[in-house]
């Protein structure tokens, strides 16, 4: 009796969501920053700073402009901290941003992408308050939440406290990969989350606080204003590039895959229209071809520049079962067609994908059912924990 109870139970939950789900299904996503009527009540006659790029939006309308125009009696922004790409999102990865002012506006920018990437004591010397809203795509190496950890730990160190406008996961309908490992911690990989973590900023920044990843143990005072109308799964299409190099849904989608090309000598297509889309080198395969070049505002000097190469044009896959999980077959592929195996990988891979394993087990041949196995029991327990910071279903 007990356990036909227990599994009533189980299927009213399970339709519940599902009724929860569809009832979001038609509705658009508000993000936090769409929200004004609660952020604005929260911030009045407090001197503020921003983290912002260009996706900090609300109805098409820059974040920093709207408050400007709109709390100009309740706020005053003091500065706006800018992560990789910078402020206006046209700089390439992994180039060095300076402080500068915005063109727009006047108001100081502060890089954190340049000579520090945490905000410093005088920085913050005059703000009362902290704004976060940044659009993320939900994979471990992206470096907008290494730049929200690092303020995190900057506010809670000065006991200023942070208020995160959250933003939906376009990646946010699961969970795979290789949990990162202490010892391949870098700014492309701060927390010990898979590949693929499967949840917002705002979801996330309560996990660091949570399980007290941030310096010392220290906690930062936290305040969140969800998405409404999203939940984890729901097809979302971003209204503007989160980077120079991922300049539309497909992109966004393939990047948790290819982008374990950037820590190899293989192309992933920087240097093209369709960076993360395609991927080739001179001495692959293939009836696909092209030729990376300089890009201004996207590649400024893509690997394999000026040489042909051969791969694979991956612009109209579409996974039969849904995007639910990171596709390692055209990594494979590319290794085993490679003839200088000793070559084919360069240092960086192993900060990429936050272990030694999963290069060590391609070199010895497993095949990726083999390799996918040797996630579970990492990503059974990551899972667990990830529940406790859920705020959607």
């Amino acid at each position: 009796m007990q356990f036909f109870l227990m599994r009533i139970a189980v299927i009213y939950i399970f339709i519940n969501m599902c009724l929860i789900a569809c009832s979001q299904d038609n509705k658009p996503v508000v993000p936090g920053a769409g929200q004004l009527d609660k952020v604005l009540p929260l911030i009045q006659d407090e001197k503020i700073a921003l983290v912002a790029n260009h996706t900090s939006l609300v109805n098409g309308q820059h974040l920093v402009d709207v408050l400007a125009s709109e709390g100009t009696a309740l706020v005053r922004i003091m500065n706006v901290f800018v992560p990789e790409h910078g402020f206006r999102g046209d700089i390439d990865a992994g180039e060095s941003i300076s402080d500068q002012k915005d063109y727009v506006t006047g108001i100081p920018l502060v890089s954190l992408y340049g000579s520090h990437r945490k905000p410093r004591p005088e920085d913050l010397g005059d703000v009362d308050r902290v704004i976060f809203d940044i659009q993320d795509v939900g994979v471990r190496f992206f470096t907008y939440i290494s730049t929200l950890h690092y303020v995190m730990e900057s506010c809670a160190e000065q006991g200023i406290p942070l208020l995160i406008l959250d933003r939906p996961n376009p990646n946010g309908g699961y969970v795979d990969g290789p949990v990162l490992e202490p010892e391949q911690r870098s700014f492309v990989g701060m927390h010990p989350v898979p590949g693929v973590y499967g949840m917002t900023i705002g979801e996330l920044a309560s996990m660091i606080n949570g399980e007290g990843w941030l310096a010392e143990g220290v906690t930062c005072n936290l305040t969140i204003i969800p998405c409404l109308n999203y939940y984890h799964g729901k097809p979302v299409m971003l209204p503007v590039k989160p980077s120079p190099n991922l300049p539309g849904d497909h992109s966004i989608k393939l990047y948790p895959s290819t982008c374990f090309f950037e820590g190899t000598v293989i192309s992933e297509g920087r240097g093209t229209p369709v960076p993360f889309e395609v991927y080739g080198h001179p001495l692959l395969k293939g009836d696909f071809s092209f030729t990376p070049e300089e890009i201004p505002g996207m590649s400024a000097n893509p690997k394999l520049k000026g040489q042909l190469c051969y791969g694979r044009d991956l612009r109209n896959f579409n996974p039969e079962n849904g995007w639910n999980r990171i596709f390692l077959e055209w990594l494979l592929e590319a290794y085993d067609q490679f003839p200088d195996k000793e070559k084919f990988f360069i240092p960086y891979f192993d900060k990429l994908a936050g272990t030694t394993r999963l290069r060590e087990q391609i070199e010895a041949g497993w095949n990726e059912e083999s390799i996918r196995r040797s996630w579970e029991t990492e990503l059974e327990a990551f899972q667990e924990i990830r529940k406790k910071y859920l705020l959607y279903p």
